[in-house]
């Protein structure tokens, strides 16, 4: 049998905000797509944020371990010693090619790209202005007629990536949901403004669906959808206060979509603890190809093989913040059962990127959140799924504490995290002094 040909799908800032993970925003074509193939329900980031999560995704490490442990164009990059997904499929006769965003930068420290598309080990690049999802799913299905027509019967890896649904929001006014049928996730207030921001949102995502739907219609006109792994994925969480930006499981939740007929499909659902450091063997396996050595993840695949669906990847996974655009240095274990989290700097209870800051939702949630954060966080998510009750002080958790408090700081001097020297170098967005200036931001301790 020829090797499987492999479509990622890769949105901006989606967390699993679709209506196939029960969200009231309308997404029938990935909806359609979770109920053919397997929708991952446990499935999460090992970092809120963009650049450090999508190298995760490629390399299959955790951020401090492949390098890039804050945004591409903000100066962070991988390092130049690690292979990624696409480099490994190459190895292994498949033809990469990178169509649409990318945030991701290997080997080119203080830079201020966006992506080194190249360098990542995409033969072949297919930029889209914008990435606005509808332009990027024209160049894909382009793409996909001239596979279907090639002589060449080798497989292909094909990275998509959407610009949808970062924010700003504003340009999907006209496809915006009714704010009045709208209700904001329970961990934010249920405000005029908060829903008026989550109707712009539902317009984002439902562009992004519709953009995806034009992509599968393709796949199955050129006849490619028979030999193809379709995976659909996301970053991070949602580009809401108390989601993106923080360890809370709002933003490292993320959708994870696969299908491929005659193997992964029927509509199954997958509950157990998983992480997108994981994706990258995976894939690998999948493809008969070998995990390069000493990477983090593990791969999944056996929880699709009927003989071996109760057999567990991982009983926890670590994340990690850095730098985003200020700096907010954050160290986190969660389990089944628990989430950990230490707070390495002075800053805000919930940090806010800067896009949320100014948002809609952000200016409703501010006065609340700008309060100094504690140096440490327990919470039961059993008991309490939205994390709002921190158990660190409590005498009755001490045991639970120690020993969380413990594998961190086990991890990091084992992966030689860089917080251990001290704080990290790095350049905030410029755009922050304005806000600063007119006392809206948090105000930190200046050193």
């Amino acid at each position: 049998m020829d090797k499987p040909n492999i479509l990622l799908m890769i949105s901006h800032d989606t967390g699993r905000y679709l209506g196939c993970y029960g969200k009231q925003v309308e997404t029938p074509n990935l909806d359609n797509l979770a109920d053919k193939g397997v929708r991952f329900d446990q499935y999460f980031c090992p970092a809120p944020q963009c650049s450090p999560s999508r190298g995760s995704i490629l390399s299959g490490l955790y951020p401090h371990n492949h390098g890039m442990i804050g945004l591409a164009h903000l100066g962070f990059s991988m390092n130049p010693d690690v292979t990624t997904l696409p480099k490994e499929l190459q190895k292994n006769g498949y033809e990469t090619s990178l169509i649409g965003f990318s945030h991701e930068t290997i080997d080119e420290p203080d830079s201020r790209l966006t992506s080194s598309t190249y360098k990542l080990g995409y033969e072949h690049v297919l930029p889209v202005p914008g990435d606005r999802g509808p332009d990027v799913a024209i160049k894909v299905a382009q793409y996909l007629e001239e596979k279907a027509a090639s002589t060449d019967s080798g497989p292909f890896f094909a990275s998509v990536g959407f610009f949808e649904t970062h924010r700003d929001f504003d340009e999907y006014e006209a496809i915006a949901d009714p704010i009045d049928g709208v209700t904001p996730p329970p961990y934010l207030p249920d405000t005029p403004k908060v829903r008026e921001d989550f109707a712009l949102l539902h317009g984002s995502v439902k562009i992004l669906d519709q953009s995806i739907g034009h992509i599968l219609k393709s796949l199955e006109a050129t006849g490619l959808d028979k030999n193809t792994l379709v995976i659909y994925t996301t970053d991070h969480g949602i580009a809401f206060p108390r989601a993106k930006g923080t360890l809370m499981d709002a933003g490292l939740e993320t959708a994870l979509v696969m299908y491929y007929p005659g193997r992964i499909e029927g509509g199954k659902v997958v509950d157990q603890l998983l992480c997108n450091i994981d994706l990258m063997p995976t894939l690998l396996e999948f493809a008969g190809a070998d995990s390069p050595q000493g990477i983090d993840g593990n791969s999944f695949l056996p929880i699709l093989e009927e003989a071996a669906t109760n057999e567990p990847t991982r009983d926890h996974f670590f994340s990690e913040l850095t730098w985003h655009d200020l700096y907010h240095p954050m160290r986190s274990i969660r389990t089944e059962k628990y989430k950990y989290i230490r707070n390495f700097e002075d800053g805000p209870s919930v940090y806010l990127p800067l896009d949320i800051h100014r948002s809609l939702s952000g200016a409703a949630v501010r006065e609340g959140y700008y309060v100094p954060n504690v140096p440490e966080e327990l919470y039961d998510l059993e008991k309490d799924p939205l994390e709002t009750s921190n158990l660190a002080v409590l005498p009755a958790y001490k045991e639970v504490l120690e020993e969380l408090r413990s594998r961190v700081d086990n991890w990091m001097r084992a992966t030689k995290d860089p917080l251990l020297h001290g704080e990290v170098a790095g350049v905030a967005a410029p755009e922050w002094e304005e806000q600063f200036s007119n006392g809206s931001a948090y105000s930190y301790k200046r050193k």
